[in-house]
């Protein structure tokens, strides 16, 4: 629920919306070599915190990361790596099988 009382910003403290402010940023500025598009940035955002952000943020880590925790990551995300090309759905369906067996 988005609402901004004494400070609350959906629902964090001022230190901790700032911390995901100055993150958050980290993620948008990163090097353009290693860059993922803002679509995917914002729809794995969750996951990333979740998941994988004892990692920098466009780093090759947070991409193995992200990567070895396929199950883990949400629709949203995964929909997203596959529009931008990120993974195919090729390896997407592969994966759900795999965990089907």
């Amino acid at each position: 629920m988005l609402r901004l009382i004494q400070g609350e910003v959906l629902g964090l403290s001022s230190a901790a919306f700032f911390v995901f402010s100055v993150a958050t940023s980290a993620i948008i500025c990163a090097s353009a070599a290693n860059a993922v598009s803002l679509r995917v940035k914002l729809a794995c955002s969750r996951d990333y915190f979740a998941l994988c952000s004892q990692f920098a943020s466009d780093s090759p880590e947070t991409r193995a990361c992200m990567r070895a925790a396929g199950e883990k990551l949400s629709t949203r995300c995964i929909n997203a790596l596959v529009d931008a090309g990120e993974v195919s759905p090729t390896e997407v369906s592969r994966r759900a099988a795999q965990l089907r067996q």
